[in-house]
């Protein structure tokens, strides 16, 4: 291997010489060793591009050479020295010398380090040694490099030039001579032809004269033929449908602007702001949390700034609009929206908890205060991409309206709405599930001083509206005061919002806001009592029921830690109270039934609830006939997204639980998908066959007992304020005379402890009975026995009748307003004075937890003496009993069911006489059951009056009595109507109009169907109400012929239409705006001239509020802000149905119901009815209406915009 580099010695000692005489630069210099810091001075010469040194300048032979091309040369600091290093002489002389260092380019080399003695002498070596590596030449190099390059290129292409003209010269020469033949050939023609122009040159004058008037006439003949044909076409109605195609495209544009700014206020006004925050050191959110509120955003903003390019650059080569291309490059990126979608209701969970730190509420609420928010939230920007998907369908499907079928692009168009109602149907559900958490975050938005409770997502928004306080004296007696007292209703008038768990009161300021009362404010449903009628007999409500008119009830409270009180409320009319009591105790009904079975199970059984549910797997397991989302409702159960018709009738009647929202959207929505036939036979099976609605699996459930278990909980029991107040309505009352078969007891445990209340039936271990067939037939475990003894609901209230039977129970106030319960033990005396009551349902659960499967389990020996002496019953009792008590549970349950249908449904009734009559017949069936308690007698008594009689408070106007009633002798004008008579009268025709919609109008969107005006007819009606109204103002305007007449018709709107805001009438605003902007009033700027800056600006002040930019937007807020009385824009809930009817079908392709779209429509009409049912308290005068509804004032838009044009010309052009 060879180990060194072999040179030419004889020509280095050559050059060495010539360097030695003739070399550039030549001279002592210090050279550092390379093993030691030291230095040592040399001799160097320097010769071309090789640096020699030599041991002196007298050497002869070189000690060393070095090959300085391309190397660099740079100097060098001085070396620190060490302190004492010798005499500061020294030091100073060292530290005046010059270093440089000699940088080689390859590796493996190391620098070579100089120093001289002077300064100067050390850049002239920095300058040579610089010049010798050749840098310079090497970049020129590189420079003519380049060229050659660019050159060779040049040549290349030149090459290629040459070799296609060459080709192009050929096919030029072809074409020549295939030309020159066809000029001789046209030669030959002509000498042929050149007799018969001889000819033509000799015609008569006259003759060319009349053959130029023909040529004359045939070309205008041609052009008024063509004329004539793009007139046609301009009017057909192919033109008619590109030029709304072209209006659909620009609007899309302007939409997905809209979006794409929403977007980027969602990502550069919150995002990046949260995540610098993330970043600081005492962070008020985490990244995680960022990332799970926003989700992919970002990414999303992104994807839509490049779509929004695409379309400002199809919209610039109009008018050739081909968008196809342009979806067909969005449908695949638009998969990022399914990850949003999938978390979204997760993201606003995760906002909701984060919003508990105060922190960072504030610095929330400081970047919604921003004003490019416009007042807007974050719930609300994060909830835009959820419409976006939708929005591109009904873009679509309007598109390929007006797209022909033979169209270019038509089948992409087709493509890319499939391909988006797929993605839509994945993403609906998801809007479904967080509406409920969005409203709640609304609502604690809205409230000033915050409210915690509703940061619980498993909360669930019921209804709310404007209730009357009545203010109480002491001892709980209510204050005497008139329900037409104007101080009452100013003062006690109430906010009152009502959600699963909790009842909040609260008063609106006049901005809007909305304060917690501070006593009573947040009513917890668990301690609460519902008391629809009043007792007469109570001293503290002795005559309210003729004080009030029978619009009052109570809500009694009893907090464990405090002293409880009553509040006492008044609805605007019957119908809305009973509304509100429906609502009211079905949640009580589900708080205090779901907490008795949670005692039940933990007491009888190994099984919890939350396990019950999961081991049921037909409560939350996806099968053919049902499928289940990840949301949980009211009664801690998933909610349903498909399902069968079946499968929902039997959760409608599934004795275990009864999920308010469930029930509302069902009866909201169900002509969608049965009849209320199906229904009412579903109910009347349920009542007559009640153990058929009890699935199999659910009884094994009930009956999985441990000894161990059982024995455990019955010595250590439950709390009792959890045992007191799981009461429900009707309550438990049972008589030795409510049977006609024989005399009986019912009987319920007293725990060990007497405080405690272990709820169980009293049974013995005899065999079972054989008489009874869907009961188990193994004997349950004895339990000693107390009976049942009804209180007054009270704490502080005296039982009138002591001497009443100890075993016959008062009736109940209502099917809501229980009785409590206590216990007293077999001898007489009272074990204890805590309350506790039991409905129906958890009586269920009782008897059913009390009927053991196979062998009795051991019972304690001290509890063994107990019950030998307590037994009392045989088996066959005990089977009846238990039987007794789940016939009782089914009536509840449909005597529930019932009960919100016709009060809050009574047009189903109304509009249905059979169905009328068929539930009347349900009802007196139910009446003759001889072991019907008293207080269901007293349910269904109620249900019947309510059915079968009109309501006696329902004095509401209808249109046709107002227009009966304006047959005055006298009619009034314009001009002798005063602005707030105009604006009372307007409001009070637009709510009798807007409150005579029936709530099925609004389902199966009719009023777009071509049989609209039959299938609904009131909201035809609304429609034609309100374009009549906006005619009226503006022929109003049009018939003054001056301009300072015409200037005070429209500031007297103007000023109309402010009072209509006030009187929180928006559709009356908007008619009255709609009509200023018509095109006959809006050109008329002689006329606006005169109108004041005042009115102007109020006027624009107006309009913003009742625009449609954003899907209203500022109109939605503003109804969140006002109290009822309202009267909102109909069309505004017309285009939320028509948004979710056109991207989502009603079954699935399997034939399922689509009740997560069934819940979305509830939530809609659900809000509609809110406003339909409070009333306005103004007096109706007739000489008003009478103008308003005076059609013959009405001027047809053509001739409105003949006078506008009369009244101002034209400009000439």
């Amino acid at each position: 291997m060879q180990k060194s580099v072999r040179c030419n010695e004889g020509h280095a000692l050559h050059l060495a010489c010539l360097a030695r005489r003739e070399g550039t630069k030549r001279g002592f210099l210090s050279k550092k060793a390379a093993e030691a810091s030291r230095w040592h001075e040399k001799w160097f010469a320097l010769y071309q591009n090789v640096l020699f040194y030599f041991e002196g300048e007298q050497s002869g032979r070189p000690a060393g050479m070095y090959l300085l091309e391309g190397c660099s040369c740079e100097r060098a600091p001085a070396p620190p020295r060490a302190a004492g290093a010798g005499p500061a002489g020294a030091r100073d002389a060292l530290d005046k010398q010059y270093y440089f260092t000699v940088l080689f380019g390859h590796e493996g080399q190391k620098p070579l380090e100089l120093r001289c003695e002077e300064e100067q002498d050390g850049q002239e070596w920095m300058e040579a040694i610089h010049q010798a590596s050749y840098a310079d030449i090497l970049i020129e190099r590189e420079v003519l490099m380049q060229k050659y390059i660019h050159l060779v290129q040049i040549v290349e292409t030149e090459k290629i030039a040459a070799n296609q003209l060459r080709h192009q010269l050929e096919d030029q020469d072809t074409e020549i001579e295939r030309l020159k033949s066809e000029i001789i050939a046209l030669n030959k023609t002509k000498e042929r032809m050149r007799p018969y122009q001889s000819n033509q040159e000799d015609e008569d004058p006259d003759i060319k004269k009349i053959k130029k008037v023909q040529s004359f006439m045939r070309g205008w003949l041609c052009r008024r033929k063509w004329k004539t044909i793009v007139q046609d076409y301009i009017c057909s109605p192919h033109a008619e449908s590109m030029r709304k195609r072209n209006q659909i495209v620009f609007t899309m544009v302007e939409a997905e602007s809209e979006y794409v700014h929403q977007l980027y206020i969602l990502v550069n006004g919150f995002l990046r702001p949260l995540r610098m925050a993330a970043s600081s050191k005492k962070p008020p959110i985490s990244h995680d949390d960022v990332s799970s509120i926003f989700l992919n955003s970002e990414t999303i903003m992104f994807l839509h700034e490049i779509f929004h390019q695409g379309l400002k650059a199809r919209i610039a080569n109009w008018p050739t609009l081909i968008l196809a291309d342009l979806f067909d490059i969005l449908l695949p990126m638009l998969n990022i929206y399914q990850e949003f979608v999938r978390n979204h209701q997760y993201s606003l969970q995760v906002l909701a908890n984060c919003k508990q730190n105060r922190d960072f509420d504030k610095l929330l609420k400081q970047y919604e205060a921003n004003p490019a928010c416009e007042g807007r939230m974050l719930e609300t920007f994060l909830t835009y991409p959820m419409f976006q998907i939708p929005r591109y369908i009904i873009t679509l499907h309007e598109l390929l309206a007006h797209t022909p079928h033979e169209h270019v692009e038509r089948k992409s168009l087709e493509f890319a709405k499939s391909k988006l109602e797929e993605l839509s149907r994945i993403m609906h559900d998801e809007v479904s599930d967080t509406e409920n958490i969005r409203k709640n975050l609304a609502i604690e938005r809205m409230i000033v001083e915050g409210c915690d409770i509703l940061l619980d997502t498993s909360q669930t928004f019921i209804r709310q509206g404007s209730l009357i306080q009545v203010p109480s004296v002491e001892k709980g007696k209510l204050s005497k005061v008139r329900l037409g007292s104007l101080s009452l209703k100013k003062e006690g008038e109430r906010q009152c919002f009502l959600f699963t768990k909790h009842f909040l009161i609260c008063t609106r300021s006049s901005g809007g806001k909305l304060h917690l009362l501070k006593t009573g404010g947040v009513l917890s449903l668990i301690e609460c009592t519902l008391i629809e009628e009043p007792d007469a007999g109570d001293d503290d409500s002795k005559g309210s029921g003729h004080v009030f008119g029978h619009l009052d009830f109570k809500i009694v409270v009893e907090p464990p830690d405090a002293t409880a009180f009553t509040v006492v409320l008044l609805a605007p009319s019957r119908q809305e109270k009973a509304a509100w009591t429906s609502d009211i105790s079905q949640c009580v009904d589900n708080i205090r039934c779901n907490g008795l079975m949670t005692i039940v199970f933990e007491e009888n059984s190994k099984v919890t609830v939350p396990h019950m549910i999961k081991s049921d797997a037909r409560l939350h397991k996806d099968d053919t006939d049902i499928c289940f989302s990840k949301t949980l409702n009211s009664c801690k159960v998933p909610q349903i997204r498909y399902a069968s018709v079946e499968r929902l009738l039997e959760r409608l009647t599934d004795l275990r639980f009864l999920s308010i929202d469930f029930l509302n959207t069902f009866l909201h929505t169900y002509r969608i998908f049965t009849t209320a036939a199906v229904v009412l036979a579903k109910l009347s099976d349920i009542y007559k066959r009640p153990f058929t609605s009890i699935p199999v699996r659910s009884l094994e459930l009930f009956f999985a007992t441990s000894q161990n278990n059982r024995g455990e909980h019955l010595v250590d029991g439950k709390t009792p304020r959890l045992c007191r107040k799981f009461s429900s309505p009707p309550p438990l009352a049972v008589s030795r005379t409510s049977s006609p078969v024989r005399a009986r007891k019912l009987s319920l445990t007293s725990p060990l402890n007497s405080r405690i209340g272990a709820l169980d039936l009293s049974t013995s271990p005899a065999s079972s009975s054989p008489t009874t067939t869907h009961s188990p037939a193994a004997s349950p475990p004895p339990h000693t026995a107390a009976v049942l003894e009804s209180t007054a609901v009270d704490r502080a209230g005296v039982e009138s009748s002591p001497a009443a039977d100890t075993t016959e129970l008062s009736p109940c106030r209502s099917p809501s307003t229980p009785r409590h319960l206590r216990y007293r033990q077999p001898g007489g005396q009272a074990a204890d004075s805590s309350h506790c009551s039991v409905s129906p349902a958890s009586a269920f659960a009782i008897a059913t937890a009390a009927a053991g499967h196979g062998s009795p389990p051991a019972v304690p020996q001290l509890l063994q003496k107990r019950l030998a002496q307590t037994l009392r019953f045989n088996n066959t009792d005990r089977i009846c009993d238990k039987e007794f008590i789940i016939r009782r549970t089914a009536t509840n349950r449909v005597l529930n069911v019932l009960r919100h249908w016709v009060s809050k449904h009574a047009q189903d009734f109304e509009l249905n006489n059979e169905l009328k009559m068929n539930v009347l017949n349900l009802l007196e069936e139910v009446l003759r059951d001889p072991d019907l308690l008293p207080q269901e007698r007293k349910a269904t008594a109620n249900i019947l009056r309510a059915l079968s009689q009109d309501d006696q408070d329902d004095i509401h106007l209808k249109l046709e009595d107002i227009i009966q009633l304006t047959d005055c002798p006298k009619a009034e004008c314009f001009e002798t109507l005063s602005a707030m008579e105009l604006a009372e009268q307007i409001t009070l025709l637009d709510h009798v109009v807007f409150r005579s919609i029936p709530y099925e109008e609004f389902l199966g969107q009719g009023w777009m169907k071509m049989d609209k005006n039959e299938r609904t007819p009131y909201i035809m009606k609304t429609s034609q109400h309100f374009n009549d109204m906006s005619n009226l103002v503006a022929s109003q305007i049009m018939n003054y012929t001056d301009v300072s007449s015409r200037a005070n018709a429209i500031e007297k709107w103007v000023a109309v239409a402010d009072i209509c805001r006030c009187l929180h009438n928006y559709n009356g605003v908007l008619e009255i705006t709609s009509a200023l902007n018509r095109s006959a009033i809006y050109r008329l700027k002689k006329t606006w001239a005169k109108v004041s800056k005042q009115t102007k600006a109020l006027m624009d002040k107006l309009q913003k509020t009742v625009s449609s930019e954003g899907r209203f937007k500022n109109l939605r807020e503003t109804l969140k802000n006002c109290n009822p009385p309202t009267v909102p824009y109909l069309g505004m809930y017309l285009t939320d149905l028509a948004f979710i009817e056109e991207g989502t079908p009603n079954f699935t392709e399997e034939g399922l119901v689509n009740f997560s779209k069934m819940r979305m429509i509830s939530h809609i009409v659900r809000e509609i009815r809110q406003f339909q049912q409070t009333s306005y308290r103004i007096d109706h005068q007739p000489k008003v209406t009478q103008y308003l509804l005076d059609k013959a004032l009405i001027i047809d838009e053509d001739t409105l915009y003949e006078l506008s044009l009369k009244i101002e010309p034209r400009l000439p052009a």
